[in-house]
């Protein structure tokens, strides 16, 4: 859905919920400058409508001794559609891989995966990423220090 189609208010909405998904409805409705009742109707309508998709705590990798971040570019044999699915299938049940995107050029997924140590992150690779169906090839890059991370989008031009 493009900008055009929401209105200020909505906008408004995205933005304030992206920076506290914890607003009441009547922090969010003084914040917006609606009243209560609009402000409810208009949240429950983005919610409907999928743009917003659910409500998470953000929570510190590195407290929960979650110490190393990699990138894994993986590139895929050629193969039948029952093996991607079985691959997507495979990633999607790996909790130290957070992220996965298809991607064009050289390689064919980006994943971010999540370790405490290189180790744990060799054996996620090696033990597993690596029997994942299809895999042909994958490359490491570890990130050595988070300059920006954030899950807010733009909600304006």
């Amino acid at each position: 859905m493009s900008d055009a189609q929401f209105e200020r208010a909505e906008r408004e909405i995205l933005a304030a919920l992206q920076e506290d998904g914890r607003l009441t409805n009547a922090e969010l409705a003084h914040r917006i400058g609606l009243s209560e009742s609009p402000t409810f109707r208009r949240v429950k309508r983005l919610e409907e409508m999928g743009v917003i998709r659910g409500y998470s705590a953000d929570v510190d990798q590195r407290l929960l001794g979650l110490d190393v971040t990699a990138f894994v570019l993986v590139t895929m044999e050629k193969q039948p559609d029952e093996k991607t699915q079985a691959f997507h299938a495979a990633v999607a049940a790996e909790p130290h891989i957070i992220e996965c995107h298809a991607m064009s050029g050289a390689h064919d997924y980006l994943m971010k995966v999540v370790a405490c140590s290189i180790d744990h992150f060799s054996d996620i690779v090696m033990k597993r990423i690596l029997s994942y169906p299809g895999v042909q090839n994958v490359e490491s890059s570890f990130s050595l220090r988070r300059i920006k991370v954030s899950r807010v989008l733009p909600t304006s031009e």
